[in-house]
């Protein structure tokens, strides 16, 4: 009896062993591994979500990028495509991330400033419908223009490339050549003044009314605004502006101020001259 009721206590010891091995998990390693690679492919497609630009509002008008971009460091780097192309006349070469240094383009000024060659161009300003836009400094003592070409892709502004040319040598007088002496000289610029001069402004009896009138160069030079000097900024929403051209409008805004100014030139018996000035600022 002894030896049967020990064999019967061994008996059931092996089934217990028995159940005990039937409840581990065969696949436990392989789902480990699985979990694991599945967790990893999640973190790649989230780093990949994280390095494409998603629209934001200011997308909606290039004016609020821009101003935008120009002043976030981070927005900057991330709606800048590198390594950017970079050319310099002939020559290019491309720029690196670890090179860039933040460009506040006219985001520290109090204003800046915009170039069309005729007056219907002026309404292409606020167009939401642009996927091109190129942003140009006009650099007068050296005769430069620096181009920052942007495109939209996906929604999102992307700046593409920078170009550096020299601005176009005229036969005659150029527009740059007048208007760096124009802001520097006042003698020149009486001559170059007409006389009346077409002035148009906000009627100071009813603010919603322009008034249409003539400024005496007198009047000119007793309230004339400053004009930029060293260089001018433009924003190129798809206006002609050509280095040739017989006809500027130089439109100066203020940033966060109301500020607008108008100042339009033309160019006659091959000299240049103001013909006419808008001051609409609130």
């Amino acid at each position: 009896m002894k030896q049967i009721g020990w064999m019967l206590c061994l008996l059931a010891f092996l089934l217990s062993c028995e159940n005990k091995k039937t409840k581990i998990d065969p696949f436990v390693t392989i789902t480990s591994m699985v979990d694991s690679a599945t967790h990893k492919v999640d973190t790649v497609q989230h780093t990949k979500a994280k390095e494409e630009p998603k629209p934001i509002e200011a997308d909606e008008s290039f004016d609020d990028f821009i101003y935008n971009y120009a002043s976030d460091d981070a927005l900057q780097l991330q709606r800048t495509k590198f390594p950017l192309p970079y050319f310099n006349g002939d020559a290019s070469s491309k720029i690196e991330e670890k090179y860039w240094k933040h460009d506040y383009l006219f985001s520290k000024q109090s204003f800046y400033t915009l170039l069309f060659d005729n007056e219907n161009d002026m309404d292409l300003v606020g167009d939401t419908s642009l996927t091109s836009v190129q942003v140009e400094w006009l650099f007068l003592k050296t005769r430069m223009v620096k181009k920052y070409y942007f495109k939209r892709i996906k929604g999102a502004w992307m700046l593409e490339a920078i170009k550096l040319r020299p601005i176009e040598k005229s036969e005659n007088e150029d527009f740059v050549d007048f208007y760096t002496r124009f802001v520097t000289d006042s003698i020149f610029q009486s001559k170059r003044i007409c006389d009346p001069l077409q002035y148009i402004t906000i009627d100071p009896d009813d603010e919603f009314s322009i008034l249409e009138t003539t400024m005496s160069l007198n009047q000119w030079y007793a309230f004339r605004p400053v004009l930029p000097v060293d260089r001018l900024s433009n924003i190129n929403y798809g206006q002609k502006n050509e280095d040739q051209s017989n006809n500027k409008i130089l439109k100066v805004n203020g940033i966060g101020n109301g500020y607008s100014n108008v100042f339009y030139f033309r160019k006659r018996g091959g000299e240049w001259e103001l013909y006419k000035y808008e001051d609409t600022s609130i």
